[in-house]
């Protein structure tokens, strides 16, 4: 099998990049005789400093990172794009910037295919939205973004399948954030206050890099919004409903620079809302698509601790997925919606999509050369 180099620009290193980086430095050698498939580093770039080579990613590239890297503008990126021959190139997004939103154009301009774990792009106003996908088309490049729902689960190639194969999706509802999951899973069953819960779950790098994004319920937002989009719907943000989980208090709070040294003020709220339970009721945060009767809505939720959602455990996300074909039945999908490791594990299964297009591509133009 011949082997083929793919170039990445790595942007944003945190839980999610090093950890990808770290699966593909143990895989190497598999990927190499499973997919054909080498992939090269020749930039790693966090918000402020860049790191440029030329040789394979070795297994210090930490250490290469915090010795040789540089301050640089976007501008610095895309001269080296301009002067330096690589080809196979993709741009990889793992950052939750709204920074990269205006990166995405000159990226594919100058040869890039896309690849982000960001929601941001995705969740940018209609008018960047479809321009995007304009260029995306123009310049013959792919984005995927399957890990922007659901981290490693499949949710949004099943319901793209559904759609182009001309399926009526009526309603699409469930646990969208793990973090979210991993929380409310816990509270409602744990003598915890929700502030230390929290505090485990951004230990354990489940939540956003700002939690804000989880508790304010823009994240789960945002998800329904992809997944909207998908369906293509021509919705905004704004058109998602968010019902505070803290109420106006805990509101007033997430807005405030000192939150992260009053989240303990949230529990109050949260614990007179599990008093309010019924004994065979848990908490759920959910997330609805209603495509029939147009409500689209994230809000906290009492549910039977019988039901799927009530027996949820982890991380976990359950995402029900109502059609004309499947009726009153739902495919569902379930699994873990959070974590660094499953989420790299999915940017990785995107860059190996993406490698074999590139593949194909390379091998038709092949074809054609030799006819």
């Amino acid at each position: 099998m011949s082997v083929t180099t793919i170039n990445i620009l790595l942007f944003g290193i945190g839980n999610v990049g090093s950890t990808l980086l770290k699966q593909i430095q143990e895989s190497r050698d598999f990927l190499e005789k499973q997919n054909g498939v080498v992939f090269n580093f020749p930039i790693i770039a966090n918000s402020t400093v860049v790191l440029f080579q030329n040789e394979a990613l070795q297994q210090a590239w930490e250490t290469d990172f915090k010795r040789s890297s540089i301050p640089y503008e976007f501008d610095d990126i895309l001269h080296f794009l301009k002067n330096t021959p690589l080809e196979n190139l993709i741009a990889l997004d793992v950052t939750a910037s709204d920074v990269m939103l205006c990166r995405y154009l000159p990226l594919v301009q100058h040869g890039c295919h896309l690849v982000a774990a960001n929601k941001k792009p995705n969740t940018a106003d209609l008018h960047f939205y479809n321009l995007l996908r304009s260029e995306l088309a123009k310049q013959n490049r792919k984005f995927l973004y399957e890990t922007n729902v659901g981290a490693g689960l499949p949710i949004i190639q099943t319901i793209r399948n559904l759609y182009q194969a001309g399926e009526r999706i009526t309603r699409i509802q469930g646990v969208f954030s793990g973090s979210l999951s991993y929380m409310f899973n816990r509270f409602s069953v744990e003598p915890f206050p929700f502030s230390q819960i929290l505090a485990d779950a951004e230990r354990n790098g489940y939540t956003e890099p700002d939690s804000r994004d989880d508790l304010s319920g823009t994240d789960v937002a945002r998800k329904l919004l992809i997944l909207a989009r998908e369906l293509q719907e021509p919705l905004e943000l704004d058109d998602i409903s968010i019902e505070p989980i803290f109420g106006e208090t805990g509101t007033r709070l997430l807005q405030e620079t000192d939150y992260r040294s009053n989240k303990q003020t949230l529990n109050r709220y949260l614990e007179d809302r599990k008093q309010e339970l019924e004994a065979d009721e848990v908490l759920r945060f959910v997330g609805l698509l209603d495509l029939e009767k147009r409500r689209f809505q994230v809000k906290l939720t009492a549910v039977k601790r019988e039901s799927a959602l009530g027996q949820l455990r982890g991380t976990d996300n359950l995402i029900e997925i109502y059609t004309e074909s499947y009726g009153r039945n739902p495919l569902v999908v379930q699994g873990a919606g959070a974590g660094k490791e499953v989420t790299a594990r999915g940017v990785l299964s995107d860059l190996l999509q993406i490698s074999e297009t590139v593949k194909q591509q390379k091998l038709a133009g092949f074809s054609e050369v030799s006819g």
